[in-house]
């Protein structure tokens, strides 16, 4: 068993109840893993949600069978695997340990029957994982709008205006 301690030092997990890390608590497992070593694969099926407890790790993507790109780095106290809150999905990008990593995962599935019966931290968790979400998009889509501004087949248009 995860200590509630522990737990809430994840952002995820900071606000939640007594009663609701409790009711969570059966369901966590921890794992260790090795630097080099991946979690998950894109492509594999989204079984388990992640949080990491220590550690670092990389979020990678195949854009070709020759080349990788890095989608972002994931420190402790933060969560990955999102996929496994939508079933049948598949994990989007591969999470590979920068370093070594300790992590806390919950079966997708189990979360969500989790979360429907319990609609109260159903809705701290989701409100939680929108917000988390929205910061990312907004970093993400600040980044592609810098790379489609610097790009130099497109410096032209801009130059334009």
């Amino acid at each position: 068993m995860v200590p509630f301690k522990e737990l809430r030092k994840i952002h995820l997990m900071e606000n939640l109840t007594d009663s609701m890390l409790g009711r969570m608590s059966p369901l966590l497992q921890r794992r260790l893993f090795a630097a080099g070593n991946a979690i998950f694969r894109q492509g594999d099926q989204a079984d388990f949600f992640y949080m990491l407890k220590a550690g670092k790790l990389l979020l990678e993507a195949d854009i070709s069978e020759n080349m990788s790109v890095s989608l972002g780095a994931i420190k402790a106290g933060f969560c990955f695997g999102w996929s496994a809150l939508l079933p049948g999905s598949l994990y989007t990008s591969t999470a590979i340990c920068a370093e070594p990593c300790e992590t806390i995962s919950i079966p997708g599935k189990e979360f969500l029957k989790l979360m429907e019966k319990d609609h109260s931290l159903g809705y701290r968790v989701m409100q939680i994982i929108v917000t988390i979400l929205k910061s990312r998009l907004e970093r993400r889509t600040e980044q592609l709008l810098k790379v489609i501004a610097n790009h130099p087949d497109l410096q032209h248009l801009f130059q334009e205006q």
